[in-house]
């Protein structure tokens, strides 16, 4: 059994060229309800050019808390990850974003779920959107926790219909357990999924903590975000031809989804018969993308994002189909090696 009366965390964030996201993180950290004592910060800085590095050297002493900073050349967040494990000193690694901000009981919330289980050697929380956010995110929100697009993947809901992975935004992971399988791998996009594959598969005990939650302010517009879908499409078959238990049935989903609207719609433009029947599909359709906006304009007491929200679960939808239907292509037909999407301007 793990000691949970006095654990000490290492909260571990990845850093390219985000001072900005870094200042509002590490100020949402100071003012943790969870004992400053009992926690460091290690902010891994991945080559940045922006003055990262100066500003958490200058303000370690001035913020009062157990903050440092480390350097790698420009290597990624992966390996920006592993270089926080080796260098951090707490029982526990917990992993957030640096384009993510935490209320102030987030380390309570998730030491209470230690104190009251001490087998538990992983875990993984949600993100979310926050009222402040502008009407884009917190439509990209509602998209990524609807059940029509990724539902609870991403740990927003307590049944779900597939696997619960951790995700970097938001996980953690017993010093012990990082020994037994090492720490996250190569792979471009979805590098958080199979490194959280391999947590479950050592039969070590993984918890979904939904009270865990952060707030991801995303970089990003429409154009990003089909370039960010289409990459998650992308990764989902590399992760199976790594390992085919990381890809289920429900991952398919909107590449079916997808395809069989584009065909059912081929077929309504050249056979006549076919059309009263297209337009009832067509309706039903429009009615639940209409009932979405609705009600994430009633959720987010805001119009622009009940607006936004229909176009981004198309946008999601689609992007994730076709970078899934492509990389299919690619590596399952034509039996070529890891492509990774969009690389140039992703965020």
């Amino acid at each position: 059994m793990i000691q949970t009366s006095n654990l000490f965390f290492s909260v571990i964030v990845p850093s390219y060229n985000r001072l900005d996201e870094i200042q509002a993180l590490v100020a949402s950290l100071k003012v943790q309800t969870f004992l400053k004592s009992r926690f460091e910060t290690i902010v891994v800085d991945d080559g940045s050019t922006d003055g990262t590095v100066d500003w958490v050297q200058a303000n370690q002493e001035l913020l009062e808390m157990n903050l440092r900073c480390i350097q790698q050349d420009h290597q990624g967040p992966g390996a920006a990850r592993n270089l926080g494990m080796s260098k951090a000193q707490g029982q526990y690694f917990v992993f957030i974003d640096s384009d993510c901000t935490a209320p102030p009981d987030w380390l309570e919330r998730i030491h209470a779920v230690l104190e009251a289980d001490s087998s538990i050697q992983g875990f993984g929380g949600r993100d979310d959107a926050r009222l402040d956010f502008p009407p884009l995110l917190k439509a990209i929100n509602y998209s990524m926790t609807s059940f029509l697009t990724t539902g609870g993947l991403r740990g927003g809901r307590k049944k779900r219909l597939a696997k619960f992975y951790p995700r970097s935004f938001n996980m953690g992971i017993h010093r012990d357990l990082y020994k037994k399988i090492g720490g996250f791998g190569s792979l471009r996009h979805g590098q958080d999924i199979e490194f959280s594959h391999r947590m479950i598969q050592s039969n070590a005990k993984i918890e979904h903590i939904p009270d865990s939650v952060v707030y991801h302010r995303r970089r990003t517009s429409l154009i990003r975000f089909f370039r960010q879908v289409f990459n998650w499409g992308v990764a989902r078959i590399n992760l199976f031809k790594l390992d085919s238990g990381m890809l289920e049935p429900l991952h398919a989903a909107p590449a079916i989804a997808f395809w069989s609207v584009m065909i059912l719609s081929s077929i309504a433009l050249v056979w006549v018969p076919f059309r009263p029947v297209w337009f009832v599909l067509f309706l039903i359709a429009m009615t639940v993308l209409l009932l979405s906006a609705i009600h994430a304009a009633i959720k987010w007491r805001d119009g622009r994002t009940g607006l936004l929200t229909p176009v981004v679960m198309i946008l999601q939808v689609s992007g994730y189909a076709l970078g899934f239907s492509t990389a299919f292509i690619w590596r399952m037909i034509l039996g070529r090696g890891e492509w990774t999407g969009f690389v140039k301007r992703y965020y």
